[in-house]
């Protein structure tokens, strides 16, 4: 008899999940999204590591239109100047189908979506309670509907209320004390940098990274900025913008040019796992950190294979073997994202002039990549 999985939330650790779970046949599934639809319009960009490209591979990605995706080659470090400090070169990390991957977001997610059968995906479903009755969960949702499964997988994100109903207590994450602000340019807005590449631009208390999302060579555009205030409207970034980036290089005030989106940075408070063995967390439901190692998409995706392999061969204890797995993981990446965050925001020159002659000879050393950059992306 097949086995039901429930996945609350299509974001993309949802959908890779629903889409293993389509290559299985023992096993049903369904999508409670609580939205009334998949937004496909925002155009923003993700990077996906090889780790994440080689899931996505064995459900087709490496079939997506190649004009939407794009592989660069180097990341390049900068000073808040433009003046380029030194590169690392991304190809070490590929194989011949498996490659560092740049594209926009929304493309990630119809592939995924389009893979999906019409009623794989409810929307207007939230749930308001989930009681454990004789192994099985039952699953009830505010319009009074309810659903009898084996499996329930929450991935609804960083802000999850299925996760504090679940535990019966109030969940919440921390501000981190920083605002991202994200745009999309064009190639022509941009001098003084290789646009081909994944450029890191570094100043006092604020980081710049720009990458193509396409062979169009669209740019997505993103920064991090230290600020103790979460507020994030129109007026308070252009203020933020002025006191931060632009005291350092007026000439990047071009970067931020029109419209902006902008969001305070949270993180996980701890990890939890569920009170019930086969209740999972995945993505950031499960934990988000800094995206300073941008591994937001790309743990997503690892977390959905992780339970898609203990489920599918029934493991006797996988819970707690995908607790202790993820709790590693993401205790090495998460380490890594802080340590990365304090050495993009130096303030002190004396310190910068020290970081930038230490990345020249790191980004050679073969024996410090494949370590701090190795054992996250492969």
């Amino acid at each position: 008899m097949k086995k039901k999985v429930a996945i609350i939330g299509s974001g993309v650790a949802g959908l890779v999940l629903a889409n293993l779970l389509r290559t299985n046949s023992n096993f049903e599934f369904v999508v409670y999204e609580k939205g009334k639809f998949i937004n496909l319009d925002e155009g923003f960009g993700i990077q996906l590591s090889v780790n994440s490209v080689s899931i996505l591979n064995k459900i087709g990605f490496d079939q997506i239109n190649k004009d939407e995706k794009y592989h660069p080659l180097k990341l390049d470090f900068h000073s808040i100047g433009c003046d380029k400090i030194c590169d690392l070169d991304l190809t070490k990390f590929n194989s011949t189908n498996i490659r560092y991957t740049t594209l926009k977001r929304s493309v990630l997610v119809n592939f995924l979506k389009e893979k999906l059968l019409s009623n794989s995906i409810i929307f207007g479903k939230k749930i308001s309670d989930v009681k454990q009755i004789e192994g099985k969960l039952n699953i009830h949702f505010f319009d009074g509907s309810s659903d009898k499964v084996d499996y329930l997988v929450i991935s609804d994100g960083i802000f999850s209320s299925t996760k504090s109903i679940i535990e019966k207590k109030f969940i919440k994450p921390n501000y981190y004390g920083a605002i991202a602000v994200r745009r999309q340019i064009q190639n022509k807005e941009i001098s003084k940098i290789n646009t081909s590449n994944i450029s890191l631009i570094m100043g006092s208390d604020v980081h710049l990274v720009l990458y193509p999302v396409n062979q169009q060579k669209v740019i997505n555009l993103v920064c991090l900025i230290r600020t103790k205030s979460e507020n994030n409207d129109s007026n308070s970034i252009r203020e933020i913008l002025e006191n931060s980036i632009f005291k350092q290089n007026k000439n990047l005030v071009n970067l931020f040019r029109g419209d902006l989106k902008s969001w305070p940075i949270y993180v996980t408070n701890k990890f939890i796992k569920s009170v019930y063995k086969n209740v999972f967390y995945a993505g950031d439901a499960f934990y988000t950190f800094p995206p300073t190692m941008a591994q937001g998409a790309s743990q997503a995706i690892e977390s959905a294979n992780e339970i898609f392999n203990l489920i599918s061969i029934n493991h006797a204890d996988m819970q707690n073997e995908y607790f202790k797995n993820r709790l590693g993981r993401i205790n090495l990446i998460n380490k890594r994202s802080k340590f990365n965050y304090f050495g993009f925001h130096i303030s002190n020159p004396f310190v910068k002039f020290l970081r930038n002659q230490i990345l020249k000879l790191l980004v050679k050393n073969e024996s410090f990549i494949n370590n701090y950059l190795g054992k996250v992306f492969k």
